[in-house]
């Protein structure tokens, strides 16, 4: 009997002892960055290698993969002629109106659904509606009503950001704590007081939030509305590379769109986390 218990004993310790090593490591990680870069990059590498290892054993026929030194060279040509510039020039301008828009609506749409029941039962049903057509279901009906112009880039993109910033904002004043409402309604605060402390910021915290994947769905419908309703801008020098098939341009635009969309991101992240840590400092 006793050295069945000496043997769990040791067992349980075994066990604390790989969670221990286990947590190091993972503060080992947490606390130097460029490891975890590092780490990320490796299958990254991998698949571009077994990329040009693909084209170079002729897995893959050239004429529909081609190697990555030739969409490099794609990609500097398109630099050094001023065809990328100048695109994207054209979409980053689409983006920050449309953006724009978008989030300012948002806010609005975001803040009256959340402090009012009644604009809730009015406006939710039709906004659900909205949200469960995608982006390429409106082209059609927006190409009769404002034609292939810049209005009809602009309203997607703003469609796009609209959507889940509204519902992060809706939920961030409908989230409050009811704790701090009820002191709120304690100290008799004015509806002005009301919003400016308590609703403000709780809409703000979610509005932070809801940046990050505002921004990612509106970069994603400028691409795809570029694709199928544009004459410039970055979807465009894809559609017009795979035009004249070459793929090589068209895997270079690819990886600017990649890009573009991951420095979005992170300049996103680094600012919800100088919030962040603003936040706690308050």
């Amino acid at each position: 009997m006793s050295e069945n218990i000496t043997l769990e004993k040791t067992a349980d310790f075994e066990l604390l002892d790989q969670v221990q090593k286990k947590g190091s490591w993972i503060q080992f990680l947490s606390k130097h960055k460029s490891i975890k870069w590092i780490i990320g990059s490796i299958f990254p590498i991998f698949l571009l290698v077994l990329w040009h290892v693909s084209v170079e054993q002729s897995w893959v026929n050239p004429l529909l993969l081609p190697a990555p030194d030739l969409v490099w060279t794609a990609l500097q040509d398109l630099y050094h002629s001023g065809e990328l510039w100048s695109n994207l020039s054209v979409s980053l301008s689409r983006i920050a109106y449309g953006f724009s828009a978008g989030i300012v609506l948002a806010l609005l749409l975001g803040l009256s659904m959340g402090l009012s029941s009644t604009v809730e039962a009015y406006i939710w049903p039709i906004f659900k509606v909205i949200n469960l057509v995608p982006v390429v279901g409106w082209i059609p009906l927006l190409i009769l009503l404002v034609g292939i112009d810049e209005t009809l880039k602009i309203v997607l993109i703003a469609k796009s950001a609209l959507v889940p910033m509204t519902i992060n904002v809706f939920k961030g004043v409908r989230n409050i704590p009811k704790s701090l409402t009820e002191v709120a309604e304690v100290y008799q605060l004015g509806r002005w007081s009301k919003f400016k402390h308590l609703v403000l910021p709780g809409a703000f915290t979610s509005f932070i939030g809801g940046l990050r994947l505002s921004l990612a769905s509106a970069w994603g419908a400028l691409v795809a509305v570029e694709l199928l309703a544009s004459s410039d801008g970055i979807g465009y020098l894809m559609v017009y590379g795979r035009q004249i098939f070459q793929l090589d341009v068209v895997l270079a635009t690819v990886v600017v769109i990649g890009l573009v969309g991951f420095s979005f991101d992170f300049v996103i992240s680094f600012i919800q986390k100088r919030f962040a840590v603003w936040n706690t400092q308050k």
